[in-house]
């Protein structure tokens, strides 16, 4: 252990002949433990919410999702289907077909979003967990079957399992309107609402329907083949990020390959930036806090100045004597950094299990402040909280030696 340090240690525990200057160094460190405990538990919060967005998401995106990197559709018959079938991280694979219709039922109407997907699509993502009956049924022996986002059955005035069809309408896409008779604009078809679902994200709930992807072919003019996006799921514990490089080096620039994530860049790319403008906010709070350290040193060097001199008469040189003081303020904000986070972890923890703070009672689709701890995002909060104390203390710590002590 090096001297420096180790005097340093021992001026930390032991007790200063005046106690304002323990007050002080107490001070000092608490205020450094507060502004890293508030920001652990601040990223924590924003990870949370992104956690929970992505599980939101997950009843309705799949972990992979191929679409054409130009144009509505592309030809399945166009992708090497038994190769990427054959990837041992694929466990399902599903078609989908998606466009925009208008809706009509009885004297309402409104636009939305209609997606075709095959039999197999409860098996590819958990919607009948978002479902209002918890079954996903897309014919019964007569007609094909209908589920409405909540957001589309409220403007329609419907529910599940209402007795009189809902009419589809697409404007033609292979044939010219006749302005003599404008009624013939549009293919139509009828399907029965079977459910209603409700993801707790708007961009699904008041825009989206799910329909049988034959009668949205039959609808949209489309061959068999034809598709607007391949949707995978991936074997329980694959790499996402390896997978989704696999087949982008399979496909090639024609097709884009996307996660969770990318599918919804917008929402998550807002939550990172708020995130990290609040990380940045909390740093300057950590960077005024570490200014306690310099209050507390300047009185420690004074404080001193005897051990200074009687260690000037045992051989230190200035440099052994400045690094006791520097060794003495890195020390205090170590103490103050890991405290900090260790605390931060220690509410996160009480937190999730918990849910101690709530965001208000019905109001959210989650009751309490959804939590969720990062490793890199603790490191990262430790190597910048001891990053500001060790240099914040380099200079003063110099200036007020050369000043009080030569």
């Amino acid at each position: 252990m090096k001297t420096s340090f180790y005097i340093a240690r021992r001026y930390l525990l032991s007790k200063k002949s005046h106690n304002a200057i323990n007050i002080i160094s107490a001070v000092a460190a608490c205020g450094l433990i507060v502004a890293t405990m508030a920001t652990v538990c601040t990223l924590s919060v924003f990870n949370g919410f992104q956690r929970f967005g992505t599980d939101m998401f997950s009843a309705f995106d799949p972990e992979i999702k191929i679409t054409a990197r130009s144009g509505k559709t592309f030809d399945l018959n166009t992708l090497p289907m038994q190769q990427i079938s054959e990837l041992p991280a694929v466990a399902l694979i599903t078609e989908t077909l998606e466009d925009n219709i208008l809706l009509r039922y009885g004297d309402r109407q409104t636009p939305a979003v209609m997606k075709g997907v095959a039999d197999n699509f409860r098996e590819l993502v958990p919607i009948e967990r978002a479902l209002f009956n918890d079954t996903l049924r897309l014919h019964n022996d007569t007609s094909p079957l209908a589920t409405l986002g909540i957001g589309v059955a409220n403007t329609l005035g419907v529910n599940a399992n209402y007795l009189s069809p809902l009419e589809l309408y697409v404007p033609k896409r292979t044939s010219q309107i006749n302005l003599a008779n404008p009624t013939t604009w549009a293919n139509s078809e009828t399907a029965l609402i079977n459910d209603v679902f409700m993801i707790n994200e708007q961009v699904y709930d008041d825009a989206y329907l799910i329909v049988p992807i034959c009668l949205a072919r039959q609808l949209l003019e489309y061959t068999d083949t034809q598709v607007s996006a391949l949707e995978i799921k991936l074997q329980p514990g694959s790499n996402t990020k390896s997978v989704k490089t696999h087949l982008r080096q399979l496909l090639g620039a024609d097709y884009e390959v996307k996660d969770r994530f990318e599918q919804q860049a917008e929402a998550f790319r807002m939550i990172n930036v708020e995130k990290w403008v609040s990380f940045l906010m909390l740093s300057f709070i950590l960077l005024i806090a570490s200014f306690n350290v310099i209050g507390a040193l300047s009185i420690l060097i004074v404080d001193k100045q005897a051990d200074v001199a009687t260690l000037r008469s045992l051989g230190a040189d200035n440099r052994l004597i400045s690094g006791i003081f520097l060794a003495e303020g890195w020390l205090i904000s170590a103490v103050g950094a890991i405290f900090g986070v260790a605390l931060g972890v220690l509410l996160c923890l009480g937190q999730q299990h918990f849910g101690w703070i709530k965001l208000g009672s019905g109001m959210f689709a989650v009751e309490a402040y959804p939590v969720a701890l990062s490793v890199s995002d603790l490191a990262i909060t430790l190597a910048v909280a001891l990053a500001i104390g060790f240099l914040l203390v380099m200079y003063p710590v110099r200036y007020l030696f050369n000043k009080t002590v030569r």
